[in-house]
């Protein structure tokens, strides 16, 4: 079980349950903290080659009749398990990005967007709602284009990388599923990739890839270990940077786990560091891409850990920079 925690506490910290809306809204352990009109979906990748579970975030008076021909920017995100909802993340965090979303919207400072959430797989085994553990191995394929050396040695967390499948997954099945089904501003300037961990790392890489479908990233704490600093040296020369881009990191990522990793043989602080430096780093390449203007925010919070809690403390500043209330 350290071992479980620990790796989750280093790559990912994202929570996860396949189940439909109606027996995610109770539980005889765990209530629903739901808020707004959250809608699952399922469906099967042929790029991907598996299941897959969307969690559709739409924001207050999209069915309105009122707003029957608005269209809205929309924010695609990784490991949705963890945004809307405790029951579904599996130590009881949540970024809260409904109740956050609902309450700045509400009040005139962020305008109405769409959240589609791409879940992480789950272990098929022990699936049950509530809390059910994220498939570590399945996740981190997903996710991530590079060898990790630190997880496949030092904690013995060996995944082969396909995350250079998310962009097809993206462009010709995910997305057009979306624009199809529900009203989507479409282009560049309206279109978020964003994600925590290794669901950062994937956003990054996916901005990289693809500048001219995702013009607005939400990136919290991305993994500096995949192929040891790749995203830094990824994003170090664009041709065409973010319009707007947020990057978030804490000082003390693995704030509850140095005893494990010094039991590893990896010095800690020096690790903490480094991911902060590497998450400054992409986000001063940002900076460099685009000029004088003030597109880029970057965080770096003192004391802060990698946790729901954490991204969830920083997720009001961050989406308001990403998606303010047009005047």
């Amino acid at each position: 079980m350290r071992k479980r925690q620990l790796v989750f506490l280093l790559f990912l910290s994202a929570a996860c349950a396949i189940a439909q809306a109606g027996s995610e809204q109770s539980s005889p352990t765990c209530t629903s903290t739901v808020v707004g009109d959250l809608r699952i979906e399922h469906f099967d990748s042929k790029v991907l080659g598996a299941p897959q579970t969307l969690r559709i975030w739409l924001p207050p008076g999209y069915s309105d009749a009122a707003n029957a021909q608005r269209s809205y920017p929309v924010l695609y995100a990784f490991d949705a398990q963890s945004f809307f909802d405790r029951c579904t993340s599996p130590f009881g965090g949540e970024v809260q990005m409904d109740e956050t979303l609902t309450r700045l919207i509400g009040a005139g400072k962020v305008e109405p967007i769409i959240v589609v959430g791409i879940d992480s797989p789950v272990e098929a085994s022990r699936a049950a709602f509530p809390h059910p553990p994220l498939d570590m191995k399945a996740r981190s394929s997903m996710l991530v284009e590079d060898p990790d050396n630190m997880a496949t040695t030092a904690y013995r967390f060996d995944f082969e990388p396909h995350g250079q499948r998310l962009a097809p997954f993206f462009t010709t099945e995910l997305m057009p599923r979306i624009e199809k089904e529900f009203r989507i501003r479409k282009g560049r300037a309206f279109t978020a990739i964003g994600g925590f961990s290794y669901g950062g790392v994937a956003a990054v890489n996916l901005l990289v890839e693809l500048p001219m479908v995702f013009g607005i990233a939400w990136i919290e704490s991305p993994s500096a270990s995949p192929a040891n600093g790749a995203l830094a040296r990824r994003t170090q020369f664009l041709a065409v940077a973010p319009l707007r881009a947020y990057v978030g990191v804490g000082d003390r990522e693995t704030m509850k786990s140095h005893k494990e990793m010094r039991d590893a043989g990896l010095d800690p602080d020096a690790f903490d560091h480094n991911f902060a430096q590497d998450a400054r780093a992409i986000a001063d390449n940002f900076k460099a891409a685009g000029g004088t203007d003030p597109h880029v925010l970057f965080v770096e919070e003192p004391e802060a850990d990698h946790s729901e809690a954490s991204w969830a403390r920083r997720f009001p500043a961050a989406i308001a920079f990403l998606f303010p209330a047009q005047k």
